[in-house]
């Protein structure tokens, strides 16, 4: 079946399907996504493994056996297991993240949610993440997954990004503005 999505058309898509597709079809959908989560926080953590991860100096065995150790050490198996351990021996652990994230894009997909990533130049309270929730939910009609993170650089406000639309709000941007239109008047 031919696919117009350029991201599920690359190969990091092809391996996402696959594994989302074996995922659902054993009613495996949110355990494997709980423990994508999982391997991708310790990828983040841990320079050494983003290093054996992404480097082409390790071979496909020496990939194999060290993520082999490290998902038994975390308690990641099943389909995750199984799943890295594939791409490890198939020399395509390099793109395990790529993947992750389009599997995180089917899953979405399946379940009606829209995608929001957004930076703010503080952590934000519950009540704010909630007031946001609902806004974006009200603006797109679907529930919004929201993925957060802290860019002091944007001093006050934030950037909310959905598909290709980008909301920006940060001081940072309406500072950058002013500076502009103050050069235009003189």
């Amino acid at each position: 079946m031919a696919n117009d999505d350029p991201i599920m058309a690359s190969m990091a898509g092809r391996y996402a399907t696959a594994l989302f597709d074996l995922a659902k079809e054993q009613n495996q959908l949110d355990a494997v996504d709980a423990q994508l989560d999982q391997f991708l926080a310790m990828l983040n953590d841990s320079a050494d493994l983003r290093n054996m991860v992404k480097s082409p100096v390790f071979s496909a065995d020496d990939q194999f056996k060290a993520i082999s150790a490290i998902l038994d050490k975390a308690g990641i198996g099943g389909i995750v297991g199984d799943f890295l351990k594939l791409i490890a021996k198939n020399r395509r652990l390099f793109a395990a993240a790529d993947m992750t994230k389009a599997f995180k894009g089917r899953l979405a997909r399946e379940r009606g949610e829209v995608s929001a990533e957004v930076a703010s130049a503080q952590a934000l309270s519950d009540e704010q993440m909630q007031a946001l929730r609902e806004s974006l939910k009200a603006s797109v009609g679907k529930d919004v997954k929201i993925t957060t993170k802290v860019d002091p650089a944007l001093l006050g406000g934030l950037t909310v990004k959905m598909g290709s639309r980008m909301i920006d709000s940060s001081l940072r941007t309406k500072l950058n503005k002013l500076k502009v239109a103050m050069k235009e008047v003189s």
